[in-house]
């Protein structure tokens, strides 16, 4: 399935692509060992407390049938529903798409800290080379924090130009973080994590 997926990356997911909720209790087991080795390489940690989850076509069709499952959908409508809201998250090939997650484990702290970042979600960045640091593009799908704090879960976006896709396929350094007042964190994207999130680049 995986090979299948690399040839359609940058295709919305159908109707056609889904399993039955038969089948895929079938094959729920051998699909998700894939879609976790998959997963593995696609994810940033930015310090303690905050990770990217880069998702791709696989990722996504994975979470839409996870969705069907739990929630016993069957019908048209409601698995329309569900591509609609996970279509959009598909990297275009000239952009990345990630689910950010700021992860404290005790509740308290949690609803403190994020009170402390409000604002964190616009302020992950990527850097190519010695090029300008591009900005994250957070929530455009719909506004999760208010003022009085930030939420612990965004979808962001990273535009990426030709030129900038072009260096990147050539080797050039890569680098992504996040710049808050009180959580700042950088890390390089090399080996597996490079190799896997290139391919979302067309």
């Amino acid at each position: 399935m995986l090979d299948s997926m690399q040839d359609r990356m940058h295709q919305p997911i159908t109707r056609d692509d889904l399993m039955s909720l038969e089948q895929y209790a079938e094959k729920r087991a051998e699909f998700r060992q894939q879609v976790i080795a998959h997963k593995k390489h696609r994810q940033v940690a930015l310090g303690p407390n905050a990770t990217l989850y880069f998702e791709d076509r696989l990722t996504l069709l994975y979470q839409i049938q996870e969705m069907l499952r739990i929630e016993k959908i069957f019908e048209a409508d409601g698995i329309n529903d569900e591509l609609e809201a996970y279509n959009p998250l598909i990297p275009g090939g000239r952009d990345f798409k990630a689910t950010f997650m700021i992860e404290y484990p005790e509740p308290e702290m949690r609803a403190a800290q994020l009170a402390r970042l409000v604002g964190i979600e616009d302020l992950v960045w990527m850097q190519i080379g010695d090029d300008d640091k591009l900005w994250s593009i957070a929530d455009e799908d719909l506004e999760r924090a208010t003022e009085e704090k930030t939420s612990a879960v965004h979808f962001l976006r990273f535009e990426i130009g030709d030129d900038a896709a072009r260096s990147l396929k050539t080797g050039a350094r890569w680098q992504i973080g996040v710049q808050h007042a009180v959580y700042t964190y950088s890390v390089e994207i090399d080996g597996e994590t490079r190799e896997s999130l290139l391919k979302d680049l067309a």
